[in-house]
């Protein structure tokens, strides 16, 4: 998903109303009038008593397309199309898309299986689908028709390919401070705050950029909130499981996430009896690489690869990451070189170690509610 500093480029509710207001926000930095619902209440709860009605996820339907190959004419092909528009693989065609499964969607498919390391055969085989359903980044992973995630050249015992990619023009910040506030009609729980806190600090270990919190959103370099659906950006979020969040490369410093995720804030994510549970320390960290300048990585042990499963949690950093943010900013002289990296992760496992979040160690997970309140947003953040 790599998205740059337009509020158009490619990317790259399931909750009860209880009342409504109009809010404007006379930010002058960013995009212009839309429609948006945004969270003013955002409480601790126990996960069993979490209520949740989106029960099929965004990209669900896709499944019916297994075995799907060129030359045939698919419901729904047409929808899939629309998915690798948004993240890059297909430009927009001159009219609406078709259920055909033509020339463009093949080398589309062909391109994707290459960027995350499945076989090329440019089908809709069961790993590709399996891959395409998962949760994701909302930042695409090509712009302006090139992509660097997979760079096509297989690693040797003596040496280690890079598989990082910056935005066009690898922007980089310029100043080692940065300033961070939160949508105040969030209303985050210090619970809430405390994870950025820490996603924050585990690019600071490499780099010699520190991150202070402000309570000043106009001022501040980096701006976090939560939207549902469509928030004014040019790329509406799509409900439960499908874009998890996006964020703008420097110096717009636009992070944003999906309302409608059930988000865990503390607690272990991989014991929740909650199927739509997504870690949310795992996808600031991640969203944070893409403020820094980083695009996507093809290295899947890397935070910055695009797919997080629910109920999984990934917060450190692999060498494909650090080697990338460094290439922007240097080492920080503190960084040992070590405490980051993890270990590569044995067959059939997904690395889950971390930081602990804190809360109740057996079934205690504190997530995110979604009392949604719809706003009227002249200008967003």
């Amino acid at each position: 998903m790599s998205r740059g500093n337009s509020n158009s480029s490619n990317s790259g509710g399931g909750s009860h109303c209880y009342h409504f207001v109009f809010l404007l926000l006379t930010v002058s930095l960013l995009s212009p009038s839309a429609s948006a619902r945004f969270f003013p209440n955002v409480t601790s709860i126990p996960h069993d008593d979490f209520l949740f009605n989106a029960t099929k996820t965004a990209w669900d339907a896709f499944r019916n397309l297994s075995g799907c190959h060129h030359g045939q004419t698919l419901d729904g092909l047409a929808k899939l199309k629309q998915y690798f528009n948004q993240f890059g693989y297909l430009p927009p065609p001159p009219a609406n898309f078709t259920d055909d499964f033509d020339d463009s969607l093949e080398s589309a498919i062909k391109t994707y299986q290459h960027n995350f390391n499945l076989n090329v055969t440019g089908q809709l085989d069961p790993h590709t689908l399996q891959l395409i359903q998962r949760p994701r980044c909302g930042n695409a992973d090509i712009v302006n028709g090139s992509t660097s995630m997979n760079s096509g050249k297989a690693p040797t015992p003596f040496h280690t390919v890079a598989h990082y990619e910056f935005f066009p023009g690898r922007p980089r910040w310029t100043k080692s401070l940065l300033t961070y506030a939160f949508l105040p009609e969030n209303q985050l729980t210090d619970d809430a705050k405390g994870v950025f806190t820490r996603a924050f600090a585990r690019w600071s270990e490499v780099i010699p950029l520190t991150f202070q919190q402000t309570e000043d959103i106009y001022a501040a370099d980096i701006r976090i909130a939560f939207f549902a659906g469509d928030h004014g950006d040019g790329e509406p979020f799509d409900g439960a499981l499908g874009t998890l969040g996006h964020a703008f490369s420097p110096p717009s410093g636009r992070l944003h996430l999906d309302g409608d995720e059930s988000w865990v804030v503390t607690g272990d994510v991989t014991r929740s009896s909650l199927e739509t549970a997504v870690d949310l320390e795992s996808v600031a960290v991640h969203e944070i690489g893409h403020l820094l300048g980083l695009g996507h990585s093809s290295v899947e042990e890397a935070i910055m690869f695009p797919t997080l499963s629910s109920r999984t949690k990934k917060v450190i950093l692999a060498s494909d990451d650090i080697e990338g943010v460094q290439q922007l900013y240097g080492s920080n002289p503190n960084y040992s070189g070590s405490s980051s990296t993890p270990s590569p992760p044995t067959a059939g496992q997904r690395e889950t170690s971390g930081a602990p979040l804190g809360g109740d160690s057996t079934l205690g997970l504190t997530l995110l509610s979604m009392f949604v309140t719809v706003g009227s947003v002249l200008i967003l953040l």
